[in-house]
């Protein structure tokens, strides 16, 4: 199981296309630590995951009943403003995993502090899995 989540940093990929990551250490409940990279849209569609398969919790009846953290959609922007968007997310997306929110910011730290049955169903733990290219990110 996942233990803690902790977003460190944002960086600019330009491989296959300009994108930011966001570096996060995993560390898990077996003592092991990896650091993963994702893009914005994974966690937003980690979010929609959890929404879907967990309708109460999400607020779906009630609002004030929601638990899953909020992460607002994607944001058109020109390019000049595109490190300083991802930048400005990185404080909402690292506090958000520390703390279980009620407020509009979905996080890594607060999605793991929830119930089991949420924080380390199929869905969490996929997301938080180590893949090949967190292993040999794109050299630039």
């Amino acid at each position: 199981s996942i233990a803690e989540v902790k977003v460190l940093d944002v960086q600019k990929r330009r491989i296959p296309n300009k994108h930011y990551v966001y570096i996060i250490k995993v560390s898990w409940s077996n003592g092991a630590t990896e650091v993963i990279y994702r893009r914005y849209s994974k966690f937003f569609d980690l979010q929609m995951q959890m929404l879907d398969k967990f309708p109460m919790e999400g607020g779906q009846k009630d609002p004030k009943q929601r638990i899953i953290p909020f992460l607002p959609g994607k944001i058109l922007f020109r390019r000049s403003h595109i490190r300083d968007v991802a930048v400005k997310r990185l404080i909402p997306i690292d506090e958000g995993l520390m703390v279980p929110i009620t407020v509009s910011l979905f996080a890594p730290q607060a999605l793991i502090q929830l119930p089991p049955y949420i924080s380390q169903c199929e869905e969490v733990l996929q997301f938080f899995e180590t893949r090949p290219d967190d292993l040999t990110p794109p050299k630039e």
